[in-house]
Protein backbone atom coordinates (compact mmCIF):
# COMPACT_ATOMS: atom_id res chain seq x y z
CA UNK A 1 0.00 0.00 0.00
CA UNK A 2 1.47 3.56 -0.90
CA UNK A 3 1.01 6.50 1.29
CA UNK A 4 1.38 9.58 -0.66
CA UNK A 5 -1.68 8.90 -3.42
CA UNK A 6 -0.64 12.08 -5.60
CA UNK A 7 2.81 11.49 -5.32
CA UNK A 8 1.66 7.57 -6.95
CA UNK A 9 -0.52 9.33 -9.89
CA UNK A 10 2.52 11.92 -10.59
CA UNK A 11 5.09 9.08 -10.50
CA UNK A 12 2.92 6.78 -13.20
CA UNK A 13 2.61 9.60 -15.36
CA UNK A 14 5.98 9.88 -15.27
CA UNK A 15 6.92 6.52 -16.00
CA UNK A 16 4.41 6.30 -19.28
CA UNK A 17 6.54 9.22 -20.37
CA UNK A 18 9.94 7.61 -19.92
CA UNK A 19 8.89 4.37 -21.40
CA UNK A 20 6.88 6.43 -24.36
CA UNK A 21 3.30 4.87 -23.29
CA UNK A 22 0.22 6.59 -25.20
CA UNK A 23 -2.17 5.77 -22.04
CA UNK A 24 -2.01 5.26 -18.57
CA UNK A 25 -4.02 3.66 -16.31
CA UNK A 26 -4.49 5.32 -12.68
CA UNK A 27 -6.61 4.60 -9.35
CA UNK A 28 -9.13 6.99 -9.31
CA UNK A 29 -10.42 9.60 -6.55
CA UNK A 30 -11.83 13.22 -6.52
CA UNK A 31 -8.76 14.64 -6.47
CA UNK A 32 -6.61 13.35 -8.78
CA UNK A 33 -10.04 13.50 -11.20
CA UNK A 34 -9.52 17.64 -10.62
CA UNK A 35 -5.96 17.29 -11.28
CA UNK A 36 -6.63 15.35 -14.31
CA UNK A 37 -8.88 17.70 -15.97
CA UNK A 38 -6.22 20.60 -14.91
CA UNK A 39 -3.66 18.91 -16.83
CA UNK A 40 -6.07 18.71 -19.87
CA UNK A 41 -7.45 22.06 -19.39
CA UNK A 42 -3.95 23.54 -20.05
CA UNK A 43 -2.70 21.51 -22.66
CA UNK A 44 -0.51 18.95 -21.14
CA UNK A 45 -2.71 15.37 -21.88
CA UNK A 46 -4.68 14.95 -24.93
CA UNK A 47 -7.92 12.90 -23.07
CA UNK A 48 -9.42 11.67 -20.08
CA UNK A 49 -12.07 8.69 -19.33
CA UNK A 50 -12.81 8.53 -15.71
CA UNK A 51 -14.24 4.62 -15.94
CA UNK A 52 -16.16 3.71 -12.31
CA UNK A 53 -16.83 0.38 -11.24
CA UNK A 54 -17.70 -1.02 -7.86
CA UNK A 55 -14.82 -0.19 -5.61
CA UNK A 56 -12.55 2.54 -6.59
CA UNK A 57 -12.68 3.24 -10.33
CA UNK A 58 -9.97 4.68 -12.78
CA UNK A 59 -8.72 7.37 -15.13
CA UNK A 60 -7.76 6.40 -18.26
CA UNK A 61 -5.35 9.59 -19.55
CA UNK A 62 -3.97 9.84 -22.65
CA UNK A 63 -0.66 11.41 -23.17
CA UNK A 64 0.80 14.50 -25.44
CA UNK A 65 3.57 14.22 -27.28
CA UNK A 66 4.92 16.55 -30.01
CA UNK A 67 4.35 15.57 -33.89
CA UNK A 68 7.61 16.12 -34.99
CA UNK A 69 10.02 15.41 -32.22
CA UNK A 70 8.20 12.77 -30.75
CA UNK A 71 8.89 13.88 -27.39
CA UNK A 72 6.04 14.58 -24.21
CA UNK A 73 4.33 17.94 -24.16
CA UNK A 74 5.16 17.30 -20.00
CA UNK A 75 9.07 18.23 -19.45
CA UNK A 76 8.87 17.49 -15.89
CA UNK A 77 6.15 16.71 -13.06
CA UNK A 78 7.02 17.40 -9.60
CA UNK A 79 5.45 16.80 -6.24
CA UNK A 80 6.21 20.00 -4.11
CA UNK A 81 4.20 19.35 -1.00
CA UNK A 82 4.37 15.82 0.49
CA UNK A 83 2.76 13.76 3.50
CA UNK A 84 5.90 14.59 5.68
CA UNK A 85 6.32 18.43 4.52
CA UNK A 86 3.47 20.46 3.77
CA UNK A 87 3.92 23.65 1.44
CA UNK A 88 1.01 26.24 1.80
CA UNK A 89 1.41 29.59 0.36
CA UNK A 90 -0.68 32.61 0.75
CA UNK A 91 -2.30 34.30 -2.49
CA UNK A 92 0.41 36.95 -2.70
CA UNK A 93 3.29 34.51 -2.39
CA UNK A 94 1.85 32.10 -5.13
CA UNK A 95 4.96 30.28 -7.18
CA UNK A 96 5.51 31.12 -10.55
CA UNK A 97 6.87 27.84 -12.22
CA UNK A 98 9.44 28.68 -15.48
CA UNK A 99 8.66 32.12 -15.33
CA UNK A 100 4.59 31.69 -15.74
CA UNK A 101 5.44 28.75 -18.77
CA UNK A 102 4.62 26.13 -16.49
CA UNK A 103 1.33 25.65 -13.91
CA UNK A 104 1.47 25.39 -10.42
CA UNK A 105 -1.35 22.93 -9.20
CA UNK A 106 -2.77 24.20 -5.68
CA UNK A 107 -5.62 22.82 -3.24
CA UNK A 108 -7.32 25.44 -2.16
CA UNK A 109 -10.75 26.27 -0.28
CA UNK A 110 -12.34 26.91 -3.57
CA UNK A 111 -11.30 24.06 -4.65
CA UNK A 112 -8.08 22.77 -6.75
CA UNK A 113 -7.15 25.01 -9.37
CA UNK A 114 -3.74 26.21 -11.22
CA UNK A 115 -1.39 28.90 -9.47
CA UNK A 116 -2.97 31.27 -12.36
CA UNK A 117 -6.18 31.14 -11.14
CA UNK A 118 -6.25 31.01 -7.30
CA UNK A 119 -3.83 34.28 -7.61
CA UNK A 120 -6.64 35.83 -9.95
CA UNK A 121 -9.48 34.29 -7.18
CA UNK A 122 -7.06 35.75 -4.54
CA UNK A 123 -6.60 32.32 -2.10
CA UNK A 124 -3.75 30.63 -0.86
CA UNK A 125 -3.77 26.73 -0.40
CA UNK A 126 -1.16 23.78 -0.50
CA UNK A 127 1.15 23.38 -3.65
CA UNK A 128 0.25 19.66 -4.71
CA UNK A 129 2.89 19.81 -7.79
CA UNK A 130 4.70 21.71 -10.54
CA UNK A 131 3.54 20.83 -14.15
CA UNK A 132 6.10 22.40 -16.98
Amino acid sequence: MYTDPIADFLTRVRNAIAAGHRVVEIPASNLKKEMTKILFDQGYILSYQFNADKVQGTIKIALKYDKETKESVIRKIQRISTPGLRKYVGSTEMPRVLNGLGIAIVSTSKGVMTNKKARQENVGGEVLCYVY
